[in-house]
């Protein structure tokens, strides 16, 4: 698997600071302890570039990581064991919807952990990429804590839980990279479809 450039772009804390130069957006979704930061680094082969926190709930902005100098991958807040007044955490839960509901967005790469099934928060958010006509794929982190057959039993489950079909459920760890090319590639062929298949889903929803 090639090693895409990728350099730190920046992070927001409100709408005006997204960037403007509409390059295609990918954005990793999921809950705080799911391992977003983990498995972003690992895809990108640089240890250190999202910041890994052992307390979850630790990122409180979007984060912007420009790929390539073609296209961006997306660290947003997680959900789920914020450590953070109640106010605060509305306001970047405001700000991720703000965010999700941008033109630029064209995959979310929604985490979740196969240990587990999926819980009423994820699937409040499978229906909000499903009402946004957002296209995402399921990573299932942290794979490598699974024997085959459990993983195998446990994919099976995410299909049912989270309504997906075998393809779009990728296993993946970042421990030993389990995944990541065939992650890699569902993020490339969106961002190089750039526009068509979201403008034709929320067309329809419209």
């Amino acid at each position: 698997m090639r090693k895409p450039t990728v350099r730190f772009a920046g992070s927001a804390a409100s709408p005006a600071q997204f960037p403007k130069d509409g390059l295609p957006e990918v954005a990793f979704l999921g809950r705080s302890n799911v391992g977003k930061s983990r498995l972003l680094n690992a895809l990108c082969g640089i240890r250190g570039l999202a910041r890994v926190s052992a307390t979850p709930g630790r990122t409180q902005l979007v984060n912007f990581f420009l790929v390539d100098d073609a296209w961006y991958l997306v660290d947003l807040p997680g959900y789920g064991y914020a450590r953070a007044p109640a106010s605060v955490r509305r306001g970047f839960e405001g700000l991720v919807t703000t965010y999700l509901e941008r033109e630029a967005v064209v995959l979310g790469v929604f985490l979740v952990d196969p240990r587990r099934p999926p819980t009423d928060a994820d699937d409040l958010l499978r229906r909000y990429l499903d009402r946004l006509g957002l296209p995402y794929v399921v990573a299932a982190t942290k794979a490598d804590k699974l024997g085959s057959n459990e993983l195998t039993r446990r994919r099976r489950e995410l299909e049912r839980g989270l309504g997906r079909k075998a393809r779009e459920v990728i296993p993946t760890s970042a421990e030993d990279g389990t995944g990541l090319p065939e992650l890699l590639r569902a993020i490339r062929r969106a961002t190089e479809a750039h526009g068509t298949v979201r403008g034709a889903a929320v067309g329809r929803e419209a």
